[in-house]
């Protein structure tokens, strides 16, 4: 073995002890005497070879904190890169001539990290680079989980110093279709009946509700007539008869009331994934509320069917939303009067909630049932709970409130279409001529050839 090889070996095995990687996986850079060197990239924690074409006497490194160098021969330089930077490595031969200056760049090892992205996202089209001290990210992901979990991943690589110029390929807009349907049905039922006795000069009355209370009604039933009763005279029944001297008058009221309210509202709205989307039907109602000063300003109160909602992409056509849906009404029974103003009460039914479905599912998010019922029964003493006779002596009331309340969503990926496709309620409908308004009576004119289009055919977004 010859002496410069002896040389070598032995340097090699300096480099062993002192914890320096071994050469084997490090790359080599050539250096031409009188050529400008080309910059050299050191990964971090890795080794690059430095080989001169001519011999050199010293060499030094301008900040030794990034890159550490030693020698393995009077031609080759063992370079390697301890923290991201720049720095200088200079050359110099016999005599302190200048050979060469190479500019070494310090990087994040970034081989590692591109091995694990492949691992963890093999399908997914990511460039790691090294930016400075930091790391980038840049390609297109296929969702925003994806992008979060390649971020997280170069985290660990370089806290705090990534770059993220990843896209979101694929469709990333929601529609969301919000069905809100609700019934209320009430029936209302009431009996009473009242007696008043006439024994001469008095009258004596008698009842479960007082409607004889005023004696010139009574008089007229004494005479045969029809007594004009204090409340509603609807199924109202009077009768009188006379047994001697005395005279009896009977009211019987019996009242059945149904009454029921259908509410249907369909809002289809539309958003960005990770945006908020928000939507109202409906108005607002004007509250006076007195300010410091003693005057008294005026603040508005939404009322009517409200939706806000913020849809995300998690992965392919799943779709992630966090939902608040409010369904809200002047409630004209509970009010509050205070200096000549008065304020009504709102009934409202809300909701707010996160739920996670596939593109097309539905979800019913939200449900209410409420049955809601009053008896009330209102007797003379002791009269009232006579069997049968009793009846003449009581009054009867029943209420019963029922009402159901369903929030139906149902979120689709959509895409932007052409404006020739969409159709709108107005194409539809064309004003009449003054022919056909004033001789015919017709408050709408022929379609034209938009209008006479059916609902059958496309609307809105294109669904994915």
């Amino acid at each position: 073995m010859s002496i410069f090889r002896l040389c070598q070996a032995s340097l090699l095995g300096v480099a062993l002890v002192v914890g320096v990687p071994p050469v084997a996986r490090a790359e080599t850079l050539h250096v031409m005497g009188g050529a400008p060197a080309t910059a050299l990239a050191v990964p971090m924690n890795r080794a690059v070879v430095v080989e001169s074409d001519t011999p050199f006497a010293e060499l030094s490194v301008a900040n030794p904190g990034i890159a550490d160098i030693s020698t393995l021969s009077d031609k080759t330089i063992y370079v390697l890169g301890k923290a991201p930077g720049r720095t200088t490595l200079t050359l110099l031969g016999a005599g302190g001539k200048l050979i060469t200056n190479v500019e070494v760049q310090v990087t994040p090892d970034v081989a590692e990290l591109k091995e694990r992205l492949k691992q963890i996202l093999p399908n997914e089209n990511i460039d790691v680079r090294t930016a400075n001290d930091g790391i980038a990210l840049s390609g297109t992901v296929s969702s925003a989980s994806r992008l979060d979990r390649a971020v997280e991943l170069a985290q660990r690589y370089a806290p705090g110093r990534v770059s993220n110029l990843l896209s979101v390929g694929g469709t990333q807009q929601v529609m969301l279709q919000v069905r809100f349907a609700e019934m209320q049905r009430s029936v209302e039922k009431s009996l009473s009946s009242s007696l008043a006795i006439n024994g001469g000069s008095k009258v004596g009355v008698l009842g479960g509700n007082g409607t004889f209370a005023n004696g010139t009604n009574n008089a007229s039933v004494f005479k045969g007539g029809v007594a004009p009763t204090a409340t509603n005279s609807q199924g109202a029944i009077t009768l009188g008869f006379s047994a001697g001297s005395l005279q009896f008058a009977v009211l019987l009221q019996a009242l059945e009331s149904k009454g029921a309210v259908r509410t249907l509202a369909e809002p289809n709205l539309t958003a960005l994934s990770g945006q908020q989307a928000k939507f109202l039907a409906g108005g607002e109602y004007p509250i006076p509320v007195q300010d410091g000063n003693g005057g008294v300003t005026v603040q508005y109160k939404p009322f009517g069917v409200g939706l806000n909602f913020t849809p995300t992409v998690v992965d392919g056509n799943t779709i992630n939303l966090k939902i608040e849906a409010e369904v809200s009404a002047i409630d004209p029974s509970v009010s509050y009067t205070n200096n000549g103003f008065t304020v009504n009460a709102f009934k409202t039914r809300k909701t707010s909630t996160t739920v996670e479905m596939r593109d097309g599912e539905s979800f019913a998010i939200a449900g209410l049932l409420q049955d809601n019922f009053t008896d009330l029964i209102g007797q003379v003493p002791w009269l009232g709970d006579i069997p049968i006779l009793g009846a003449l002596f009581r009054s009867t009331d029943f209420q019963r409130n029922q009402s159901e309340l369903v929030i139906i969503v149902t979120p689709h990926l959509v895409s932007p279409t052409r404006s020739t496709v969409l159709a709108m309620p107005t194409d539809r409908v064309a004003p009449p001529s003054e022919k056909d308004l004033f001789l015919y009576g017709k408050v709408v004119g022929k379609a034209g050839e938009v209008a006479k289009q059916d609902f059958s055919g496309s609307y809105g977004y294109v669904m994915n």
